[in-house]
């Protein structure tokens, strides 16, 4: 009896001790499930306005820099082009018209006797920069219709996913209105929110261990790279009659806020595949430099 007595009491210490050791731990190192994985998402924006004649990706693929998303009619900006090269052909040849005829009043006032005046002479030069500036004009406006053509091959500025795609052959896209989403493969990382209690002597540098949600038995460890200088506030925004709208709270319940902290992942394992928005576990390890080489 007695020995069961003390079995028991040995066993209660012992849990009571990694419970406490557990707790210590959390103490010094924050510890959140208050994680997302994030992602720069680019808001892919065609710079032409027109139905889509080729779409070339699917949704949920994977794409490389430069590769072609999808296609805009070009026909109206082809027909477009071929006017304006044809509008600066005769601005040149204008320009070539007015250049002779000023050579030709040059020959002649430097033969003298009166035959040209100077007038004459100031008007058909100031004809020969308007001429000039004419070209000028059409051919900036060739270039413009040139980047129209080019404009309507959209393609990807940065190896990404394409994710939540619903254009399809045939869709109108319009000018300078976002058309489809490209994840960033490059720019995943972690955003964990920590209590405010938890983080105050937390600085850029330290270690962070990350655990996915859709991969608990592989932890990935990564750094702090920066912590959030600001959150919003839900009391004081405007409501009724332009009066603050501030919710009622209790003054003895006072729930500490939390920081984002951004953490910059070392390595991504080549069977890990992170997805934006998914959760994760984080722990910051303080002040782990003693521990590194």
């Amino acid at each position: 009896m007695l020995k069961r007595f003390f079995l028991t009491a040995v066993l209660v210490l012992a849990a009571l001790s990694a419970i406490g050791w557990k707790y210590q731990h959390y103490l010094e190192n924050p510890w959140t499930r208050d994680g997302q994985v994030r992602a720069q998402v680019i808001q892919v924006t065609p710079r032409v306005t027109g139905p889509i004649v080729s779409l070339q990706v699917n949704d949920n693929s994977a794409v490389s820099a430069g590769e072609t998303l999808f296609e805009i009619d070009p026909r109206t900006y082809q027909v477009a082009l071929n006017q304006a090269k044809a509008s600066l052909v005769q601005a040149q040849v204008e320009l070539t018209k007015v250049q002779d005829e000023a050579q030709r009043q040059q020959e002649l006032h430097k033969r003298g006797s009166g035959a040209v005046s100077i007038s004459t002479l100031i008007n058909v030069n100031k004809a020969v920069e308007a001429a000039e500036a004419g070209v000028m004009v059409a051919r900036a406006t060739v270039e413009q219709l040139a980047l129209n053509l080019a404009f309507t091959e959209v393609k990807a500025p940065t190896d990404g996913f394409v994710t939540n795609l619903t254009l399809r052959n045939g869709s109108q896209v319009v000018a300078n209105q976002p058309s489809l989403a490209l994840v960033d493969r490059d720019s995943f990382w972690i955003e964990g929110f920590f209590k405010e209690t938890d983080i105050h002597d937390v600085s850029p540098g330290e270690l962070a261990v990350v655990t996915l949600m859709a991969y608990p038995d592989q932890p990935l460890k990564g750094r702090v790279e920066s912590i959030g200088y600001g959150i919003a506030h839900k009391d004081g925004s405007t409501g009724v009659d332009l009066l603050p709208n501030v919710s009622p709270t209790f003054q003895w319940i006072r729930l500490a806020q939390r920081i984002p902290v951004r953490i910059k992942l070392d390595a991504i394992p080549e069977n890990v595949q992170l997805r934006v928005g998914t959760s994760a576990s984080v722990m910051i390890i303080k002040h782990p430099r003693t521990e590194q080489p």
